[in-house]
């Protein structure tokens, strides 16, 4: 199980570390954008596009490290190790779907609903 720990710490830090690297290109990147709307060399609308493009990259990136993160540590474990953290991974799941959720009811809104 040893495995398995290791797997879900290693590959937070991996993911953290590629989150981090891409987010502060991000943060650069929508800088210059925003420096280039100022000066009237781009509009608003370009900025924004272009802004939205970037998260959406950012997003993209993240997954594909932890991605990969998560393949390159599971090639190093034995088909057994493998098999328990997939388990492992199984009871968390579903785990988090047995969980209930509250849901907050707004009463000015059943109130409209009955009038």
């Amino acid at each position: 199980m040893a495995a398995i720990d290791d797997l879900t710490e290693g590959a937070r830090k991996a993911f953290l570390l590629g989150v981090g690297a891409v987010a502060m290109g991000a943060e650069k990147t929508q800088g210059v954008v925003n420096d280039l709307v100022k000066k009237g060399e781009m509009t608003v609308e370009q900025g924004k596009a272009i802004n939205e493009e970037l998260h959406r990259k950012v997003s993209e990136a993240a997954a594909d490290s932890s991605d990969a993160a998560l393949k390159e540590k599971l090639r190093g474990m034995t088909p057994e190790e493998r098999a328990a953290w997939v388990k492992k991974a199984q009871q968390y799941a579903d785990d988090l779907d047995a969980e209930t959720v509250e849901v907050e009811v707004d009463e000015t809104d059943d109130e409209h609903a009955k009038a």
